[in-house]
């Protein structure tokens, strides 16, 4: 990381549930979790961000973003499940700094219905009911796939209501404007290598030798009701 800071990362892979899930403590100390469903195609980040006591926010806050998984975005959950860790203390940097993508969450999640798009959106939303948001691009990649249209709910955008300014401009605290979270995963394996071998015949065959690791970062914009639920897009 810039500034010499290292980041501490927990992988799991459950290749029964063909899923794949990663923690760290960003620099902030907000607790982020990626949970990538491949059965489904949903891939769900979590941010659990400490509250400021101090200016009546609670504890911490929980956020949910779920977005459409691509293929070969990260490696699949039975290569993940087989990745061995020879020193887990070694720090690892990325090998690959993918593009940031900034996306606009202009679609919510009702929590109780989410189960039917993916099941870890119970366990891993549970924090976050009132605030889980989609896009509605994927929305209508999830909807051709046949899930259930009536839990995603359309929120207001700026094109709808001229007021809705962004919230680090926003004045009033109470007012609704739109806010902006960044996260970024430092370090996942995002592609499988393969090297080739060469038989006695002179036949050559490819074969899986190694991951690449990528860094990827992300920025949310969604709207709020009020400003206090993003205290921390604020000009600095």
């Amino acid at each position: 990381l810039p500034g010499g800071q290292v980041t501490e990362e927990s992988l799991q892979a459950d290749s029964g549930a063909d899923c794949v899930s990663l923690e760290l403590r960003a620099a902030d100390g907000a607790l982020v979790t990626l949970t990538a469903d491949f059965r489904q195609e949903v891939k769900i980040f979590r941010a659990l961000i400490l509250g400021e006591l101090e200016r009546g926010q609670s504890q911490f806050q929980a956020l949910c973003f779920v977005t459409r998984l691509h293929r070969n975005e990260i490696i699949p959950s039975e290569s993940m499940a087989k990745l061995r860790q020879k020193n887990p203390r070694t720090v690892r940097q990325a090998e690959e700094v993918r593009g940031l993508e900034h996306l606009s969450m202009d679609v919510a999640v009702n929590f109780s219905k989410g189960a039917q798009l993916s099941s870890h959106i119970h366990n891993v939303c549970a924090e976050a009911k009132e605030a889980i948001y989609t896009r509605e691009e994927d929305v209508k990649f999830w909807l051709e796939k046949g899930v259930d249209g009536s839990m995603f709910e359309v929120l207001p955008q700026g094109s709808d209501v001229p007021e809705l300014q962004r919230c680090r401009l926003c004045p009033d605290r109470w007012k609704p404007c739109i806010c902006s979270y960044s996260l970024s995963i430092e370090w996942y394996p995002c592609m499988l290598k393969y090297c080739k071998s060469r038989d006695a015949g002179g036949k050559v065959s490819s074969y899986k030798c190694g991951i690449r690791s990528c860094q990827k970062g992300y920025t949310f914009d969604y709207y709020v009701p009020q400003k206090q639920l993003c205290l921390w897009d604020e000009e600095t």
